[in-house]
Formats: C-alpha cells, structure tokens, sequence
C-alpha cells in the first residue's frame, strides 16, 4: 500500500490585504488537510486595511475599523502565522525561504505577496535608499528603512507607525505640509483640514491628481480644495529641507525649500509621491522583475512555476517567446485593492483545484480600466478610462494618419464638456461611436455612478449629453437613472452589484456595516459607503407598508 503524499506546502510572504484575502479563501483546503499553509508577515501586528489608513491618520475611523481578517479563525483551521519576522532569502533550488530569525520553511508553492513602500524623493537632508540588489533587512522592523530611518518630522503614511504620527500631528492641530497632489495626497490633506489641521499640498505639476484628471477637472479639484481650507502649491519642485534643533539636540522638519526659493513651513512633512513594489527578494533570488515582480496571466513567475506573485508587487505581462524583444514590458502593478483582491480569489481556487485534481478555474478576469475615486467628505471625484483627448484636439476629430495608412475606418473620438467652477462642478465625456472610453467628473456624484454603469455596460450615451447632468439636478428622480439596477456594481473593489445588496438586505442587514460583513461591499476602499446607504434607502422605500 502505498503511502499518501504529503499536504501540498504553500508559503505565503506578506500579511497585507491582499494576502489576508488569499488566506481566507485558502481555509477550506487547509481544513481538509490537503495543503499546509504558512505565512511569514514582517509587522507584528494582524493583517489591516491600508487603504483606509488616511481615515484612521485623521481621527475619522477607530483602529478596529480597519481590521479585514480573523486570526483566530486561521490559526484554528491549521494556518501557522509567522508575524514580526521577513524573508532574507528565497533558497530555490532547495525549495526554501530563508527567515530573518534563521528558521528555513520548505515550500511547493511560494505566493509573494511583499506589497509595495512609499517612494521616498530625492531631496537634500533626505537620506534615500537604492535598494536594487540589496539584501533584505534582517530586522522585520526595518524592512523599508534600511538603517536609513526618515528625519523627525518627515514621514510617509504606510502602516501604523506612520498614522500615529499623522494622527498627533492632527489632534494637535498643527500645520502639515504634503508633498505630492495624487488620491493620497489630496484625500490626507483635505482630511486633515476637516479635522482642524493646517493643511498645505506642493505639487510641480499644474494640477492635483494629474495622472488621474484632465486640466479642467484637476483645476476644479484644486479649486474645491481651497474652499475646504487646503492650501496649494502648484507647480513647485521641492529640492531640500530645512531643520531645527529639539531640545535634544535633534535636527527636526521646519521647513521644505522649492527650487524657485519658496520655504514652506510645517510641523510635519508628508511624503505621497507613489509607492514601489517591493522586488528586490524577487530579483535576489533570479525572478524576472521589472516594476514589479514579473507573472504571466496565471500569476506564476517568467521562471519558476512554483513561484506566484499577487497584488501590488506583481506586474501580469504574457513572457516572451524566443525571438521576442528583450525590452521590459509596459505597465506595472495596478495599485489598487480591487485587483489584488481578486488576484487572491482567483490563485486560491486555482490551488484548490490543482491539488484536489477537480478541474482547472476559469481564467483570471483583468479589468483594463479601473474606477479612480477621492474620499473625501463633500468633494466628488471619479475618473476611469482615457481622459486625456480634449474637444479642440485634431485627433478628436479625424481618425489619425497611421490608420489611414492601414485602410482602417477608426472612428474619432467625440468629447462633451461642461463646467461649473463656482460650483465645483466638473464633468468631461470621451466617447467612440456614443461609447464611453472615459470620463472625468467633479462634485456630480449621481451623474458619476450613471456614467460609471454605462462605462461598465459599454452603452451608448444618449444622443444628447447634457441629459445626463440632470442627475444632481434639483428634480432628479432615482427611477429615471440605471444607478439602481440590480446588475449596477455598487463596490468596486468586491465587485458587489446592486442586486447583491438588495438581497442581503431583504436577508436582514439593513446597514451599511451589516452589508459589509455580509458581501464585503464597502470593505475595501470605502468610496462606495454612500452609495451602499443610498441604495439600502431606495430598496427601503420600495418596501410595501407593513399592514
């Protein structure tokens, strides 16, 4: 008789949202003992949601909203959670992963999982570490400092450590300076100034969230956010900083110097200039990498099938075949957590099925274009898709001159504008035969949820566009827009749809809160809460009295 193999032994480093998801959907093969599950995370503390991080910095959410996963749970399912300590080393023709504390863990499958740090800038008095081929800190602690700590006074805002410092500046009421106008940024500094905080944004650019917004809506943004008691600094490229002493002798932030001369004063700097994925255990250990750790469409390394990234470490791009180019490919991680997400979901019951032999998953479902929205109390923003063409671009109008070249009819693209900046007011339309390929809208959330379902959808817009701007008019009515069909995704990060939240709701959650633990709607990003109370409210009003 012979013996049965051993459970299948699947090492996962990073114990971030995204690989508390791919845990959680991992259980039931654990539970049945077909496969051994460890995870190696370097903060000591339980898996936590990053991306509501902002909201918790400012006093906005206590620190038990931010928790996504149940460790108790895990560890009774047979899960061995290995906190406070990292991976130094990924020993692979071995099959094993090499601790900071010495241990050594076997593996069949190795899932990355490493998540990605704040980009810290080049700037005189800024200490700034080149990772590269550097080997990982051997102290969990340090894993993004490298011995090179920030001043006092500088911080990015990341894990814990990092809001505790945001958040004393805030109870403190002090003057917070921001460098970089993208999501994180604007959405930090307008929830400070909400909070009592002095809040000041530096940008170089000319308008905040330039990779997101055109020129009309990112004016209306920067506009909306002075009322709402931000200040900003445009077109500034931040160079070097100045300090003061403590009364212990230590230097501390005063002031950042831009290359124009401008010295702008502060308590507390704060550096949102993007993240970077966290390669360099990838690229130690022979992974192809490039802005991240490089993965084919079933997220399993260029050249080790027994390796797998997800999240914001993993950039999905087709490997080349002999004869290719040799050159990176183009994109990256997608930095959001919807993604990520759905990475986790889909590699888990890819696992399940393999080891259990029951058939393969379907294919892993890539979304091209992702909803961008800032949260932020009384200022609307969702963008998706291609916004850069403008109404009085030549290419809007003909199809370009390689086309022409091919014999092919490309349709031009048609773009609707309109603006109210007394108001806040911003709504841009790019459309290809009456499709939307994107849009850019600012203070006009029902007119954004229409147009996020027809971007969904692939409808056609209505002939004439400015119907649409009737949404949050005066006399708007619920019944004349498709926000509220069943099959209108309400959470993008969950992919919950109207109808999803309808029927939990008729099951007795009838909060935003009961919904949340329910089908996890609101449990990523948050941008969707309103959304999920505007539609609890309608379903609500549709119920027939009670006799």
């Amino acid at each position: 008789m012979s013996e049965r193999p051993h459970p299948e032994r699947i090492v996962l480093v990073g114990y971030g949202p995204v690989g508390a998801r791919f845990v959680e959907e991992l259980l039931p093969l654990v539970r049945q003992g077909a496969a051994t599950l460890t995870v190696v995370g370097a903060e000591s503390a339980d898996a936590y949601n990053r991306v509501l991080i902002a909201e918790y910095a400012v006093g906005h959410i206590a620190r038990d909203s931010l928790e996504i996963t149940d460790t108790l749970t895990a560890r009774e399912a047979g899960v061995h959670l290995r906190r406070g300590v990292s991976v130094t080393a990924i020993l692979r023709s071995r099959r094993v992963v090499s601790l900071s504390d010495g241990t050594l863990l076997p593996y069949d499958r190795l899932v990355l999982a490493t998540g990605a740090r704040a980009n810290i800038p080049t700037l005189d008095g800024v200490t700034r570490v080149r990772r590269g081929r550097m080997m990982p800190a051997a102290d969990a602690a340090t894993l993004d400092t490298s011995g090179a700590s920030l001043p006092r006074g500088v911080t990015v805002l990341r894990d814990l450590d990092d809001a505790e410092r945001v958040l004393a500046a805030v109870t403190a009421g002090s003057r917070i300076v921001v460098l970089g106008a993208g999501v994180l940024g604007m959405e930090i500094a307008l929830a400070a100034a909400s909070a009592g905080a002095q809040a000041c944004v530096v940008y170089h650019g000319e308008i905040p969230m330039a990779r997101n917004l055109d020129r009309g809506g990112g004016s209306v943004l920067a506009q909306s956010a002075r009322r709402a008691g931000v200040t900003m600094v445009n077109h500034s490229r931040a160079e070097s900083l100045i300090f003061h002493q403590d009364d212990d002798g230590v230097d501390r932030f005063d002031a950042l110097i831009c290359a124009d001369g401008k010295q702008i004063h502060g308590d507390l700097l704060l550096l949102s200039c993007g993240v970077g994925a966290r390669t360099e255990l990838a690229q130690l250990a022979g992974l192809p990498v490039s802005t991240g750790i490089l993965v084919d469409d079933n997220l399993q390394s260029w050249n080790d099938p027994q390796i797998y990234a997800i999240g914001d470490c993993a950039h999905v791009a087709a490997a080349p075949q002999a004869g290719d180019s040799t050159a990176l490919p183009a994109g990256g991680p997608s930095g959001l957590i919807g993604p990520g997400w759905r990475q986790a979901d889909w590699l888990a019951a890819r696992f399940a099925a393999e080891v259990l032999g029951r058939g393969q998953t379907p294919d892993l479902a890539v979304s091209a274009s992702a909803v961008v929205m800032l949260k932020a109390d009384g200022i609307d923003v969702v963008s998706v898709g291609n916004t850069a063409a403008d109404p009085w671009d030549r290419t809007v109008d003909e199809p370009a001159a390689d086309d022409h070249a091919a014999g092919c009819a490309v349709a031009p693209l048609r773009v609707a504008q309109w603006a109210d900046p007394e108001h806040g007011r911003y709504v841009k339309m790019v459309t290809r035969k009456g499709i939307l390929e994107g849009f850019v809208c600012v203070g006009m959330p029902r007119t954004a949820a229409e147009l996020t379902l027809l971007f969904e959808r692939g409808s056609e817009l209505p002939a004439d566009r400015s119907v649409l701007l009737r949404y949050d008019g005066p006399d708007y009515e619920p019944s004349a827009g498709s926000a509220f069909a069943l099959d209108a995704t309400v959470c993008w990060c969950n992919g919950v749809t109207v109808g999803a939240i309808a029927e939990s709701a008729a099951a007795g959650n009838t909060t935003v809160a009961c919904i949340g633990a329910a089908t996890r709607a609101g449990t990523g990003c948050g941008g969707c809460r309103v959304r999920i109370g505007d539609v609890l409210e309608r379903f609500r009003a549709a119920e027939p009295a009670a006799g």
